[in-house]
Formats: C-alpha cells, sequence, structure tokens
C-alpha cells in the first residue's frame, strides 16, 4: 500500500476524534510524537498501535531521540548521552568509543522499537565546529572521519535493533550559528569546502547503508540561493546524482522559521517534494498542516513510496521481553556512565 507524502502530529496523549479524521487522510504518511505525547511506556505503546488502527493504511511512526537535549521520552526510557559525549571518549580510548557508539545506537533504537515506533531521527553527522548552539553537543566531533566512524557503529547499533537511519541535516548545519528554528541562516562558504567536510560522513556512510537523510533549512549561498531542503542542486544533482544517493530524504519541519522561504504551508510542501523530498513534515501547526492536506498539489511518486517502505520497523521484541534481556541491562550501565 502506498505510503503518503506527508508526516504530522498530534497534540495529546490520545487520540481524538479530530487526529483520526486527519491520519485517515490518505496523504498522511507519518506521524512524528513529541515528549507532550508521552506519559509512559505503556501508554505511548498502545498509542502507536491505536495510531495504526485510526490511519487503516501503512503509516510510518517516528520520534526525535538523539539523546542529550533532544530526548522526546525520558521517565522510564535510559536516559541517552548526548553524542559528543561519544567523541569525547574517542579522543582518550577509540575502541572503546566505537563500542559505546554501537551500544548506544543500539539502546536507543531497540527501546524505540519495543514500544511499537518505527525510527528515530538519528543520527546527526553535522560537525561540531564550536558556533552553533543549536547543535553544539548533539554531533559527534569536529572531525568528518570521526564522525564517521562514530556514526557508523551507531547505525550498526540501530539496524540490529531493527531500525533504520536518518542522517541530519544535509549537506551540514554545524557551521551557521543561526538556529534555522528561528531563523533562516546562510553558510558563505565555497562549495568544496562543504563538500570535503560537511559531505564527508553522509557520502561515506552511504556506502554502509545509511538509509534517509534530513536536509539543512540552510541557505548555501555559493551553491544555490534555497535553503538545501527546497533545492534541487542539492537534492537532485548532487546528493541524488553526484553522490548516488538513493534512500529517503525527509525535509526538516516545515514549520521552522528556516522554511518560510518557501511561502505559505502549501508552498513550502510542493516546493520540498519538487526538489526531491519523499515526505514532508508538517509539526507543531495544525493549521499548516491541513492547509497541505487541502491545498497542496501532491503527487507522490512509486519510487517514493518503494523509499519510504523501507523506514518500516523491523520485527522486535516488546518492552517486557526486552528488560528481560542481559544486553539490554550492560547497555544502560555502559551508555549511561557517559550522561
Amino acid at each position: 500500500m502506498t505510503i503518503g507524502p506527508v508526516m504530522l502530529d498530534i497534540q495529546g496523549t490520545e487520540l481524538s476524534a479530530d487526529d483520526a479524521a486527519l491520519l485517515s487522510n490518505p496523504l498522511v504518511g507519518g506521524l512524528i510524537f513529541f515528549t507532550r505525547n508521552y506519559v509512559s511506556p505503556t501508554q505511548i505503546a498502545d498509542l502507536s498501535q491505536a495510531v495504526r488502527e485510526a490511519a487503516g493504511h501503512d503509516i510510518l511512526l517516528a520520534v526525535d531521540h538523539e539523546g542529550g537535549r533532544v530526548q522526546r521520552f525520558r521517565h522510564d526510557f535510559t536516559r541517552l548521552p548526548p553524542l559528543a559525549k561519544l567523541g569525547a571518549k574517542y579522543e582518550d580510548d577509540p575502541l572503546e568509543a566505537l563500542q559505546l557508539a554501537h551500544s548506544a545506537g543500539w539502546l536507543m533504537a531497540a527501546e524505540v522499537r519495543a514500544v511499537g515506533i518505527d525510527f528515530s531521527f538519528a543520527p546527526v553527522l553535522d560537525l561540531d565546529f564550536g558556533g552553533s548552539q543549536v547543535i553544539g553537543d548533539r554531533a559527534f566531533h569536529r572531525c568528518p572521519e570521526v564522525v564517521t566512524i562514530l556514526a557508523g557503529a551507531y547505525i550498526e547499533g540501530m539496524r540490529e535493533a531493527g531500525m533504520a537511519s536518518t542522517g541530519k541535516h544535509f549537506p551540514g548545519h554545524g557551521w551557521v550559528q543561526a538556529d534555522s528554528h528561528l531563523a533562516i541562516p546562510r553558510d558563505n562558504r565555497q562549495r568544496c569546502a562543504i563538500m570535503e567536510e560537511d559531505v564527508y560522513p553522509f557520502k561515506t556512510l552511504f556506502k554502509h547503508g545509511l538509509d534517509a537523510v534530513m536536509p539543512a533549512h540552510v541557505i548555501y549561498e555559493n551553491v544555490d540561493d534555497q535553503p538545501a531542503g527546497f533545492s534541487s542542486v542539492w537534492l537532485q544533482d548532487i546528493l541524488r546524482g553526484e553522490l548516488g544517493f538513493d534512500g529517503v530524504i525527509f525535509s526538516d519541519d516545515l514549520s521552522m522559521e528556516g522554511a518560510s522561504v518557501a511561502g505559505g504551508y502549501a508552498a513550502r510542501a510542493e516546493a520540498a517534494l519538487a526538489a526531491g523530498c519523499d515526505m514532508v513534515l508538517a509539526c507543531n501547526n495544525r493549521a499548516g498542516a491541513l492547509e497541505i492536506l487541502e491545498k497542496a498539489k501532491l503527487q507522490p511518486s512509486a519510487a517514493s513510496t518503494q523509499r519510504l517502505q523501507r523506514m518500516c520497523g523491523k520485527p522486535f521484541m516488546n518492552r517486557s521481553a526486552l528488560l528481560e534481556q542481559q544486553y539490554w541491562r550492560e547497555s544502560v550501565e555502559q551508555v549511561t556512565a557517559l550522561v
């Protein structure tokens, strides 16, 4: 069955009648959970099932669960360290850092999959240039080679828990200081510098099975005058063409200020899909999501549907079974020591 091209959100910890009606729209192919949707593991597992039943068609369930500042579920979930902790460990003991990165990726994915959610938008592949507060310790490291090595181990851990990976924020959000949630960041570096450093983890990990990318709402002035998520130069010419990426491209949230350059919500969705995105995110603005569903001219391709199917979570144990696993207990002990 076709997976629609729009991912949206809901307000509460249970489905309302309006939510259920919206989820049944065939254009809705995804739902992302936030902290406001969470009470307990049992509750979020029940809500995940209720969402699937209300949709009545294939739907992807997602969450931002990176660790550190960006971890939507806290109570009764393992507190995960920011990725920069793994980068710092690499400075002291590379082999231990790799093992911890694998365990952290597995642990994050296992706990999310055990409550019926398909994937977390992870890992961050941005470089920590030291000036971006919105990225900062969400990045593994400043060095692209170190980011690639640690992210590769993290992704392998995710894969073992049945979760597809999403690298963000292509081609790199770490250089600019402005927060694309609140502003329209501009990166004035030359293309060659971006490709040599920021793009390195992405293009290298494509060869090792990175499943999806999320472009940045950043304008790279010397490459294109559109933010990467609305740029056919970045998404079709460079990402698909030059780099040969055949995975999923998710837009970043269209309610962010960095997306405002594309116009209203319907125009933003149309522009993102036309540029090459397979699915657009419209979060924290129900009116904007409705505008997309009611007014945008969206025609998902068969290729996009095939790619999106790959993001479905693989079969995994429930939470009760997970908590009985010795590997889970060992992973919790190792990973939380970094927090």
